[in-house]
């Protein structure tokens, strides 16, 4: 017999020992999170009293599948439109705790006698939160409906993109031992390109091809598809420098605009529970008691710090960007640890020898002391935050919370010169970006062309081709308008208005034409030109000549650039269809105060069976019930008399405060799997009808064996042939074996019964 490889018993030792660990962690209830870590270092090479796994290399790769699986469950319930939302404030959160940590952890550094490198990279390392730890607390916590998530997560999403560019700035420190500028402003430009580029093909493209095969998918097809999108996805981002991680989140984040989104999430959610168990059981393996008892001095004093001046360092941000001091202490004492990128972090100064190698096991001890006490750090924010209430003046408290209280409304807004031109930026921005994008594209099939083309039609062909593909692109950049009577009044508004405007529009014309006279100039290059006998500078006044009839072809060809629209609606319908497939869609307006939520009525509700009137969905939580879904059956708009039934899905709305605690009153379902009840006390049992009994040549419905015995006959034996289910018509015959179900009691009365 063929020996097993060792993964195979490796897996059946961390997920039997994770299992048993969890489930005496929910026992004990205490998050799972931490039963995951203790079980990592009870199989860990530093724990000899318990059998250990052998194949270290495959239990890592389990374990960054899992940091995949983890990313994109969160790209899942992630929204861009949130980001852009709390785009600001999350961005100013974000940037407070980056410098503040970095500050603290380099003076921490040199205070504790390390070298100016080893401080420098351990004020990055205690800058960069834990996403997966988070994200798996808010999952046994069931704090992703909570208020401040919302920003908690948007926040964490800015610090990975915080992170690329720390590694670019450390490795340049590392190679160069000084700060390069450019190189850092290249990496933040080439990370925009990239996630532009993925975003936008990622929403013109998964969502179409969903929509194509939503009539052939299944749940199992479903998973295969959407996993293998999370792949290509980090596939590409490992590609273009990034994290896997990040890549993951993308597409999750892509996928949350679909259709699709919840049952994705559903279908890829055991997945996603199983390698992210193997992730936090490879964390738990790291823990090495001999380095805790060597360094268990810096250690406690890197957790200290960390633990004071990093949730510290959040709630101050979150104050500055103008959030309450509750929303401000709860989403700041999530942020108490690190993790997997300040693993990475390490890694990367060890690979360039800039740090020591004490410096690495140090990180790992802080950080799995502090993902220990992460759940206790988020369950501490409440009650933080009732003691300073109490312990702070009236006026202080006014001060902090005034940002909460009211209505925010947006309204009557006018079209500044400003707005106007920050539009006309934006949009020259991302069309320049697709542009680019196309661009390498269709390099890479003109070279194809060229080399199995012969002569000079290869490189007259590619120009074609590549010119056919960005024209709609670059149409836009150069020649598409909106807001034209906007843009009239402003031109008649002042002459500085109309001069800066006519300045963009010739902006735009250059654009094109540069990309035009490029393409030309990379196909028609000098070769192509010596070999039609034309000399290389003529050549080149043909290629701009060329390059601004392409452009004015375009200025003409406006009217039929259709092709573009269409381009732009399925973009935007892709964007937008999930928030379109609601009953209606929140005006952005109101989006700040009104929120649309669909919730499943658990049968446990106790609003299960009752009438929409004999509710306090009004009265108590001010929410409106705009629609009810059961089953296939959509009822929109549903009376005052309209009855709720089990796993009804309700879409409320109302302000997102009040949704989110009716929330725990509608759904109830028990975190318990199996339900065990109590023994019953009904049993089968059997009869014979007797000769002389009273039930023979009597009807079944006449009988009332049903109403004064409670049974339910199931059977009838008669001359050797059962038969099942009797008709209430059927009667009864003499040595018939009547078959019943009944309770034990009201059984043995029927079966002793004699009416004389």
């Amino acid at each position: 017999m063929e020996s097993l490889p060792a993964l195979f018993s490796d897996l059946a030792l961390i997920l039997v020992t994770a299992g048993l660990t969890t489930v005496i962690f929910k026992w004990l209830k205490q998050p799972v999170v931490l039963g995951y870590i203790i079980a990592g270092f009870l199989i860990g090479p530093n724990f000899e009293w318990f059998p250990v796994i052998s194949d270290h290399t495959s239990v890592e790769t389990w374990s960054e599948i899992g940091m995949v699986f983890m990313l994109f469950g969160i790209g899942l319930e992630f929204s861009f439109k949130k980001l852009k939302k709390v785009g600001g404030t999350v961005g100013i959160t974000a940037l407070t705790e980056l410098v503040t940590m970095c500050v603290v952890g380099f003076v921490l550094g040199k205070l504790l006698g390390w070298s100016q490198m080893d401080s420098i990279f351990l004020g990055a390392m205690l800058s960069i939160s834990s996403t997966t730890i988070i994200a798996k607390a808010f999952d046994d916590m069931k704090l992703h409906r909570e208020k401040f998530s919302g920003n908690v997560i948007g926040e964490l999403v800015v610090e990975d993109l915080e992170a690329v560019l720390l590694m670019v700035i450390l490795s340049t420190l590392a190679v160069s031992k000084t700060f390069d500028g450019m190189q850092l402003v290249t990496s933040m430009l080439k990370l925009g390109f990239f996630l532009l580029i993925w975003f936008i093909g990622g929403i013109f493209l998964v969502p179409t091809v969903l929509r194509w095969a939503r009539k052939f998918m299944s749940e199992e097809t479903l998973t295969v598809f959407a996993v293998g999108l999370c792949f290509l996805m980090v596939v590409l981002a490992n590609l273009a420098g990034f994290s896997s991680a990040l890549g993951a989140f993308i597409m999750g984040s892509i996928l949350a605009e679909t259709l699709e989104a919840e049952m994705i999430h559903k279908v890829t959610t055991p997945i996603k529970n199983l390698f992210g168990a193997v992730f936090f059981v490879s964390v738990g393996m790291l823990v090495d008691p001999k380095i805790l008892v060597e360094y268990w001095w810096q250690i406690l004093v890197i957790t200290g710090v960390l633990l004071l001046f990093k949730p510290m360092s959040n709630v101050a941000g979150r104050l500055i960007a103008g959030l309450g001091l509750k929303q401000s202490i709860q989403g700041g004492f999530c942020f108490s640890q690190i993790g997997e990128f300040s693993f990475i972090i390490a890694s990367l100064g060890l690979s360039y020898g800039v740090i020591d190698e004490f410096l690495y096991p140090i990180i790992v001890s802080v950080s799995i002391i502090t993902t220990f006490l992460t759940p206790y750090a988020i369950k501490a924010a409440l009650p933080t935050y009732h003691w300073v209430s109490t312990h702070l003046s009236q006026n202080w408290l006014n001060h902090f919370e005034n940002s909460d209280r009211g209505i925010k409304v947006k309204s009557g807004k006018k079209v500044s010169m400003a707005s106007f031109i920050g539009r006309q930026l934006k949009h020259i921005i991302i069309y320049i970006a697709i542009v680019v994008a196309l661009l390498f594209i269709c390099f890479w099939i003109g070279s194809f062309v060229i080399a199995h083309v012969p002569g000079l039609w290869g490189n007259a062909i590619a120009v074609a081709i590549t010119l056919t593909l960005v024209s709609p692109f670059l149409w836009a950049i150069g020649f598409r308008h909106t807001l034209v009577k906007t843009t009239h009044k402003l031109m008649e508004h002042s002459k500085f208005n109309k001069t800066l405007i006519l300045s963009i529009f010739i902006l735009r014309f250059i654009i094109v034409w540069l990309v035009a006279s490029s393409v030309l100039r990379h196909f028609f290059n000098e070769a192509f030109w010596l070999r039609l006998g034309v000399g290389v500078s003529f050549g080149h006044w043909i290629n701009v000549a060329m390059a601004l009839g392409y452009t004015l072809l375009l200025r003409v060809v406006s009217p039929a650039m259709k092709f573009y629209k269409r381009i732009e609606d399925s973009f935007l319908d892709n964007l937008n269809k999930r928030q379109s497939s609601q009953v209606f869609a929140i005006p952005e307006i109101l989006q700040e105060n009104c929120h649309l939520q669909k919730m499943t009525l658990s049968p446990d509700s106790p609003y299960a069976g009752k009438i929409i009137r004999e509710t306090d969905f009004r009265d108590n939580y001010n929410v409106s019930v705009v629609s009810v879904e059961r089953g296939k059956q959509l009822f929109e708009l549903p009376k005052s008399d309209f009855q709720l039934f089990p796993f009804d899905k309700i879409t409320f709305v109302g302000h997102e405060d009040h949704l989110r605690l009716l929330l725990p009153k509608v759904e109830l379902f028990d975190e318990q799997l199996i339900q065990e009840h109590e023994e019953s006390e009904v049993d089968l049992y059997k009869v014979e009808v007797r000769p002389v009994s009273p039930y023979v040549g009597v009807a079944l419905m006449d009988s009332g064996l049903a109403e004064n015995f409670d049974a339910m006959i199931i059977a009838i034996e008669r001359d050797g042939q059962f038969i099942l289910n009797p008709s209430a018509r059927i009667t009864f015959q003499a040595a018939d074996l009547v078959w019943f179900v009944a309770q034990k009691e009201k059984a043995e009365i029927l079966m002793n019964y004699n009416p004389d």
